[in-house]
């Protein structure tokens, strides 16, 4: 197939370097066991798994932070927008929550934008793989993504997203969603049905 997109992937945080994470914080409590999630890992792990989907039906996409170092927004938006100009581009973020909450949630940046309309595919095909979760919609503004002024959404010089994937201080949703290879699986295959439904329907 022919991308209508370039897919602009940002795991967030850095990952695990010879044992070392490599960004402060971002991190599950350690439970019982001794285990600990590791946000940048995680996020690594997600984008990861939704590179070989991509790839194997020809959706173009960049991994804007392929490194274990944890990238620095500003390097992460420059590298974004570097992409502005060649085609349309969607910019996606995607994270693990904390906060001592629940369930699922996507970021717009304030106010109306052609993020609003990526968000809502996003929300409702976690909605689709998770049934039974709680989805964390704010609908006071008539759609269902939460706005915050995050950098990586305010900078971007295109549709951009930020994915709050459960919330790694809630040891259920951590064990069983955030920690687990069926768990991981199911993110990444919600995030890629997602992709591919505005790849076929495009955005309205």
């Amino acid at each position: 197939m022919t991308s209508r997109y370039l897919w602009l992937l940002d795991n967030g945080h850095g990952g695990v370097i010879d044992g070392l994470y490599q960004t402060e914080g971002k991190r599950s409590p350690k439970w019982d066991d001794g285990a600990i999630l590791y946000e940048g890992e995680f996020n690594r792990s997600i984008v990861n798994r939704l590179i070989e989907m991509l790839t194997a039906d020809r959706v173009s996409y960049v991994n804007i932070a392929p490194e274990l170092e944890d990238i620095s927004l500003n390097e992460r938006v420059r590298r974004a927008n570097n992409y502005h100009h060649q085609r349309n581009c969607i910019y996606v973020s995607i994270h693990a929550n904390a906060g001592g909450g629940t369930g699922y949630e996507v970021y717009t940046s304030p106010g109306e934008t052609d993020s609003d309309a990526v968000a809502t595919v996003f929300f409702n095909e976690f909605k689709n793989e998770f049934p039974d979760i709680r989805m964390r919609a704010d609908t006071l503004d008539g759609d269902v993504d939460k706005e915050a002024n995050f950098y990586v959404l305010t900078r971007t010089r295109m549709p951009a997203i930020l994915t709050e994937n459960f919330f790694m201080d809630n040891e259920q949703e951590c064990r069983e969603c955030l920690m687990t290879r069926e768990g991981r699986d199911r993110i990444a295959r919600a995030h890629y049905a997602a992709i591919m439904s505005i790849e076929e329907k495009g955005l309205e």
